[in-house]
């Protein structure tokens, strides 16, 4: 009689860990940075597939790793930030809330599932100074076990995150200008980029939070405009 096969529940979650960061580093950079008038999203992405996407007025979405895993993610959002607003106010809809559903959703998985999420996630919310509650920028990673984070200055997820952080970490300051942000986004992708791709305006996507623009927040910038700022 054969004994059955066991593995402790330690040895199953350090073997779904290492399965999701191996598909995750994989996946190219993505780096959120706030900036004199907001948070900027840049991500090295040289297809047609968005990683960076709109939430909700004041909240933006960015994944790495497994597209239509993070995508779907990106869409639950969707729905969520929808329903909450409508139900209560828009005001009411607020990054940290959205972070944290997702930080579930993604822990549930994880734990009960076989195969876990290969995703990294960043909730971006920038500031708006009409409401009291929502003044500050606020950035969320939340990782492939559900482990949620909040940062300052600037996140990064996928790829070489350290080797990023690293030139982020000696070269970001306060009141940074959009096209110095976007710049300084350039330099640390391609420091982290395995390929040494020297990144321009047609494989980086770049989309602000503005935080003067009335309304909903988001706006994807064009590939003129993104030329337009890595020049100046």
């Amino acid at each position: 009689m054969s004994m059955p096969f066991y593995a402790s529940p330690e040895q199953i979650m350090a073997d779904k860990a290492e399965f999701a960061r191996k598909g995750i580093s994989r996946g190219k950079s993505i780096i959120a940075l706030e900036f004199d008038g907001g948070v900027l999203l840049v991500a090295e992405n040289a297809t047609s597939l968005s990683k960076v996407g709109e939430i909700y007025d004041r909240i933006a979405f960015a994944g790495v790793g497994k597209f239509s895993e993070f995508d779907q993610l990106r869409k639950i959002g969707v729905r969520f930030a929808d329903t909450k607003g409508y139900s209560y106010s828009r005001e009411d809809v607020a990054g940290q809330a959205l972070a944290n559903a997702y930080s579930q959703a993604i822990g549930e998985v994880f734990t009960r599932e076989m195969k876990p999420l290969e995703i990294e996630i960043i909730v971006a919310e920038v500031g708006d100074d009409r409401w009291e509650d929502h003044r500050r920028n606020s950035l969320y990673r939340v990782t492939f076990d559900g482990f949620i984070s909040d940062h300052a200055d600037y996140c990064v997820i996928g790829g070489n995150v350290d080797e990023v952080e690293t030139v982020l970490a000696s070269e970001y300051r306060e009141g940074l200008g959009a096209g110095e942000a976007v710049k300084l986004g350039r330099k640390a992708l391609d420091t982290g980029s395995e390929s040494s791709a020297n990144l321009n305006e047609s494989t980086l996507e770049v989309c602000v939070l503005d935080r003067a623009k009335p309304g909903r927040k988001f706006t994807r910038m064009s590939v003129e405009e993104v030329k337009r700022m890595l020049e100046a």
